[in-house]
């Protein structure tokens, strides 16, 4: 049998793009994940569908798995045959035991890997504000465990060089050490009034800066009530802090907004509101897929030339009705001179990149809109072909046909209930709070959402809700949800706004 791999990977920081590219090929392809707290679970979305999940722990007050059980959970699942990912918190050979489970692994036979990751002594203050090094106050700077036991005999820590040193000084899991680290410096003669900074969940929505000096931090922490896990920052550069902050300036810095959008789909959403500042946590809980009988579509599609008007709802619409054509070996050409309506800027874009121009894109995009547009452009008897969703509104269809359009709907795509795979992951932060926006592209994500949470709706009072427009807004106050953002503009883009103004107001 074959012994396997284990990655030992570095998973930065906390903000999921700062993983490197190498890390996230190493996680797409694992068999079995092993992840410990300062790991973002987000990256778990990224794994295969069958991949294992093994939660190791790791916190100050609490060790779900001691050091040498995880060094013995490698090695076994190695020996397995296994691809194994371990992620850990900024870079395994930076203070986080990488080298120890690297030396079992090595004892046992197992072939490793060791994938660097950026280190939070460099990464979080950086997204304080906070440059280690800075050619007016400093060419150096030393990384610390802040983890070593106050009361051991024997220091590993030269505390009199440290004291005298000029460059900055990272101390990595000190908080709880704080009063020990102060008292070794200033007693080795660092001055009192050195500026220090303390920076909880660096590059994460719940980041949190404390500074003060050597004299006043202790204090200054236990008012704030700051806990780890927290690095420390000591050195003139702190003071550049006001300068150069700019991670909690965005507009949407310390908001974790979750996004229900299907996968394929998510990324658009999810980078505009990081642009903002937002952590974007995405749970699909809708999948597109074809109709389960394709003979209505593609019949529909081989004709398409012989109709006056073809609408377009969505993209979705676009991309299946362009699939078929592909698949039929047929393309542009065969629509002749059929007239092209789109529904929202994103469907036209779709449609031009494709080669066809619009004809027709209402101002506001819904049904009645359409129809509105159309209503002197359609002749009594034109044929209309329509292809779109399964779950849509009948309104368009009876509108078209009161004009005397006769409608040809075809469905062209399916929204189904998506994989439930990381109900759990969402569940806890639903839990623990950290979840301060929902979002709703269509009236699908709300009920497929609330039927994917269940019995735990309790978790969502109190969350804002934010809704890409009034049909899913008045979806979603159907099942009881209170919708605190409605965009003007039905668009994605309307969306990202609405929820900018929200929170600035």
């Amino acid at each position: 049998m074959s012994k396997g791999k284990v990655y030992l990977i570095g998973a930065g920081p906390g903000d999921i793009k700062l993983i490197t590219v190498k890390g996230l090929e190493c996680i797409q392809k694992a068999d079995v994940i092993v992840y410990d707290r300062l790991a973002n679970p987000r990256l778990l979305s990224y794994r295969r569908p069958d991949a294992e999940l093994i939660y190791v722990g790791k916190s100050p007050d609490r060790h779900t798995l001691t050091q040498d059980e995880i060094n013995n959970v490698l090695v076994e699942e190695g020996l397995k045959g296994k691809v194994v990912a371990r992620l850990k918190g900024g870079d395994p050979y930076v203070f986080g035991r990488g080298g120890e489970e690297g030396e079992e692994l090595r004892k046992a036979g197992v072939e490793f890997e060791e994938v660097p990751g950026i280190t939070s002594a460099i990464s979080v203050p950086a997204y304080a504000g906070i440059p280690i090094t800075h050619r007016d106050f400093t060419a150096s700077f030393t990384v610390v465990t802040g983890h070593e036991e106050p009361g051991k005999e024997t220091s590993n820590i030269n505390w009199p060089r440290l004291a005298q040193d000029p460059g900055t000084l990272v101390f990595l899991m000190g908080v709880g050490n704080l009063p020990q680290i102060v008292e070794n410096l200033v007693v080795n003669g660092k001055d009192a009034r050195t500026p220090i900074a303390l920076i909880r969940w660096g590059t994460r929505p719940e980041q949190r800066v404390v500074t003060g000096t050597l004299e006043n931090i202790v204090d200054v922490v236990n008012k704030s009530g700051l806990k780890s896990p927290a690095i420390i920052i000591i050195g003139q550069v702190v003071t550049l802090r006001e300068t150069l902050r700019w991670f909690e300036d965005k507009p949407l810095f310390g908001k974790r907004v979750l996004v229900t959008r299907s996968r394929e789909q998510a990324s658009v959403l999810s980078e505009k509101l990081e642009d903002l500042g937002a952590e974007a946590w995405e749970y699909p809980t809708i999948k597109i897929q074809e109709p389960d009988d394709l003979a209505a579509l593609d019949n529909a599609v081989a004709e398409a030339g012989n109709y006056n008007w073809i609408v377009f709802t969505s993209v979705n619409g676009v991309k299946m009705f362009f699939q078929r054509l592909k698949a039929q070996k047929l393309d542009i050409r065969s629509l002749k001179d059929a007239k092209i309506c789109a529904i929202g800027p994103k469907t036209a874009e779709e449609l031009e990149e494709r080669g066809l121009l619009v004809d027709v894109m209402p101002e506001v995009f819904r049904a009645e809109a359409v129809i509105e547009a159309m209503k002197d452009r359609i002749q009594p008897s034109d044929k209309v072909l329509l292809p779109r969703a399964d779950l849509a509104r009948q309104v368009l269809v009876d509108s078209l046909i009161q004009l005397g359009a006769e409608v040809n709907e075809v469905i062209a795509y399916q929204t189904v209930l998506a994989d439930a795979a990381d109900t759990r992951l969402l569940l806890e932060k639903l839990q623990a709070g950290e979840i301060h926006v929902l979002t709703f592209t269509s009236s699908s994500t709300v009920t497929n959402f609330l039927q994917l949470i269940g019995e735990n709706r309790s978790l969502i009072e109190g969350i804002t809700v934010a809704c890409i427009g009034p049909i899913t807004a008045e979806t979603a106050e159907k099942n009881g949800l209170k919708v605190d953002i409605c965009a003007e503009q039905y668009t994605i883009d309307g969306l990202v706004s609405a929820i900018q103004n929200y929170f600035q107001k």
